[in-house]
């Protein structure tokens, strides 16, 4: 799925560029009201929205979507829009910005820029972290994790994880609960990894990895019944976590996380923060790379 979308983007790319060469040359005609923009003159709607999509991807047959968001970016007028997309190969987030004139959309990651780019977003996190965590409190390296327990990227993604946090014992890990919409179960396994996590920091490291490993074994309709064995598993009480998983306190703790996520630009998972450093799209063959950036962001006074 990924590799599909990729190819698409870099198809949309393409043609862009040729649409730009051939119209570099032309004088410029004055800019039409845009149709796309809805009564307020800046955000789509989500009509337009799919109408695009079908423009866009409707060549592909077994290609469909689900338009999870459409906001505000907070800076330059930029809409940003996020969709499910599925086909048979699985599912995947694809985002996008829309520009204010309501003419053009932008595909590719916004990044901080500055003299200090990711400070920002570190003291934020900082202030706002809530999930268990590894290693000193007061390490010069904090990396934080949202990821998803019924995530395959997530399950894949952990082996190179765990080494990174295993190779870096001065730097502090902490995971925070991001379930995605898409995920029929992943709610609930983040309600049941929040008890376990209160419940005992050392269960819970012991939970996720339990978790990863019976995730193909997990549906919608066993979830109770798996996440709370496996809750006994990890050394807690299955009953007693969930109980606790039921309470409206649980669902406000993780929407919580999730709201921290979102306020710092997460939209897919896993995604990793080393000290404030954006690292989506994580790929577990660049492990010696990350361990770099560690030791890079450990090193800046």
């Amino acid at each position: 799925m990924r590799r599909f979308l990729n190819s698409i983007l870099l198809l949309i790319l393409a043609c862009s560029l040729l649409a730009s060469q051939a119209t570099s040359g032309n004088a410029a005609k004055p800019a039409e009201k845009p149709a796309a923009a809805d009564a307020a003159g800046s955000q789509p709607s989500e009509a337009t929205v799919d109408s695009f999509l079908q423009q866009t991807f409707g060549y592909q047959p077994d290609l469909s979507w689900k338009i999870s968001n459409i906001r505000p970016v907070g800076f330059a007028g930029l809409t940003e829009i996020t969709a499910i997309m599925a086909n048979g190969q699985g599912q995947q987030l694809l985002r996008f910005y829309a520009t204010p004139d309501g003419q053009h959309a932008i595909f590719g990651e916004i990044v901080p820029f500055g003299a200090r780019p990711f400070d920002p977003v570190k003291k934020q996190l900082d202030k706002g972290l809530t999930g268990p965590d590894r290693g000193p409190k007061d390490a010069p390296v904090t990396i934080v994790e949202f990821g998803d327990l019924q995530c395959p990227a997530c399950k894949a993604a952990q082996p190179t994880i765990e080494s990174l946090v295993a190779a870096e014992p001065n730097a502090r890990f902490v995971f925070q609960n991001f379930p995605l919409e898409m995920h029929n179960w992943a709610a609930k396994g983040a309600a049941y990894a929040d008890c376990v996590g209160k419940a005992s920091n050392g269960a819970f490291w012991k939970f996720i990895a339990k978790t990863y490993e019976s995730q193909a074994d997990i549906t919608a309709a066993t979830a109770d019944e798996k996440l709370t064995a496996l809750a006994d598993q990890a050394g807690v009480k299955g009953s007693d976590i969930a109980a606790c998983a039921a309470k409206p306190e649980t669902r406000a703790s993780v929407e919580a996380s999730v709201a921290l996520g979102k306020s710092v630009e997460v939209t897919s998972t896993p995604t990793l923060f080393i000290n404030g450093r954006k690292v989506s799209n994580f790929d577990p063959s660049l492990l010696d790379v990350y361990k770099r950036l560690v030791e890079f962001a450990a090193n800046q006074k």
